[in-house]
């Protein structure tokens, strides 16, 4: 009786683990599921493209260094009609005479100083190219976090699609076993009709996972940018992982790129003060103009004109705007501080959580898997001794029953375990193309910096258009 009960508790197990086993002949890992992320998801292509829109506010702020050129030119027609007097002859015919009048200038005006405004238009624009490049690292992170995130899903929901498949091939045979017994007379008809209670039961929680397997499939496809092919269980997370909650709250207060980004955003609001204290600051302008009038009206010259004029501007009142926006930047610098401390918060709090999760998906994981152990054991023992009549099949139902519950726990518990230390990674800002070794070439938001910050003409972008 005892080595019947561990052959069938050993095969249970043993079936349970086939069951289990993600299958796929070309598999795609998590990594790659992160990499086509990285290069297809829109949003992070929305990012991207707005940063190269930040960019273009350097060389903007750099037009008040350059002179400004204008040219103008006009022309006149001009008819002069006369009449001559005479006593000798009263209807004296009107004299008309036309002449044209030409002109042309060019002017060129160059700020000299204006208190340093351009000064610190600049810079505060290169703090704003600075703080976008952080905002789309933390874009990237979350991106690679929602794609890992999503892969696991995936698994999840085909593991527990399987286990069902199995749940549902197992009660059938309780079924039939069930309808056989019946017709032999060792059974009852309740037996019959709890039996088939349970297979409907199977049927329709069956329909619910394969629905819930297609929604994370629809979500891969939105996130990822392509079909999953051969998902499989994924590891958590080990590339980088921060040793301790200590380690993991350094690495994200020093590196997240969303608290570099509220830094650079004072610096920008810094800059921002210094350029609206220049409003009350002299001016200096110097202006170049060149003309030249002609005509072919008689007796009238061409003539040719040529000047330079300095000006210099002292701002006095100019109605209080200057000190409302003076006090304004200021607020606005001050803003910016306190969400520096938000940031540095919110990071250390997502870390905090991040480890406390991933720490009770491991310990949930190891119970799990002691509990679909037992489970299995407990089956089988119930069916040898329903053969003997010892248990009904209302206990092998209840017993199969507990199987199911404890496999998808497991399920579960290894997947919040992947998400949790992908969350961590992300946490941390570990969670990167350089740090996972993926394989996607990385997007160099340097390299289009460099090409416009000192453009002074063209209308085409990087790209051509």
């Amino acid at each position: 009786m005892v080595t019947s009960l561990r052959k069938s508790a050993a095969a249970a197990v043993l079936s349970a683990a086939l069951w289990l086993m993600p299958c796929g002949v070309s598999a795609e890992t998590i990594f790659d599921a992160m990499a086509k992320a990285y290069q297809n998801n829109p949003d992070l292509n929305a990012v991207r493209a707005g940063l190269r829109a930040t960019d273009e506010g350097v060389p903007i702020a750099k037009s008040g260094y350059r002179p400004r050129i204008g040219a103008t030119a006009q022309g006149t027609f001009t008819r002069l009609g006369t009449e001559r007097l005479s006593p000798f002859f009263p209807a004296t015919p009107l004299i008309q005479n036309d002449f044209h009048t030409g002109s042309a200038s060019i002017t060129i005006t160059q700020q000299v100083f204006d208190g340093f405004q351009t000064l610190n238009n600049v810079k505060a624009a290169e703090a704003n190219v600075f703080s976008s490049r952080e905002t789309l690292k933390a874009n990237e992170i979350s991106i690679l976090l929602a794609a890992a995130q999503s892969y696991a899903n995936i698994a999840r929901d085909q593991r527990v699609v399987s286990i069902r498949k199995r749940n549902l091939a197992f009660l059938k045979e309780q079924l039939n076993a069930a309808r056989s017994r019946l017709d032999v007379g060792e059974g009852t008809r309740t037996d019959v009709s709890q039996a088939e209670a349970e297979l409907a039961g199977a049927q329709a929680i069956l329909v619910n996972a394969v629905s819930q397997l297609k929604q994370s499939e629809a979500l891969y496809v939105q996130i990822v940018g392509d079909a999953p092919r051969g998902v499989k269980q994924p590891a958590p997370a080990s590339k980088a992982l921060p040793k301790s909650l200590d380690q993991a709250v350094a690495a994200g207060l020093r590196d997240h790129p969303t608290i570099a980004a509220a830094l650079y955003n004072v610096d920008a609001a810094g800059y921002r003060v210094k350029s609206a204290e220049g409003t009350m600051l002299p001016g200096v302008v110097v202006q170049g103009a060149l003309s030249r009038n002609t005509t072919d009206r008689d007796g009238s010259p061409d003539t040719s004109n040529a000047s330079i004029t300095a000006r210099l501007e002292v701002p006095l009142y100019q109605g209080g705007a200057e000190y409302g926006q003076i006090r304004q930047a200021k607020e606005r610098m001050g803003q910016q501080q306190i969400l520096v401390d938000s940031a540095r918060a919110e990071v250390q709090q997502t870390i905090v959580s991040a480890h406390a999760q991933f720490e009770a998906a491991l310990a949930t994981t190891s119970a799990n898997k002691a509990q679909v152990s037992a489970a299995n054991m407990a089956l089988a023992g119930v069916i040898e001794e329903r053969k003997v009549g010892q248990r009904t099949t209302l206990d092998v139902l209840d017993a199969q029953q507990s199987v199911l519950v404890a496999e998808e726990s497991l399920v579960a518990s290894e997947r919040n375990a992947v998400v949790a230390s992908y969350s961590l990674l992300a946490a941390a800002a570990r969670l990167t193309v350089r740090s996972q070794g993926l394989k996607v070439a990385e997007y160099r938001p340097e390299d289009h910096y460099e090409a416009v910050k000192d453009k002074w003409f063209g209308l085409r972008t990087v790209d051509g258009r």
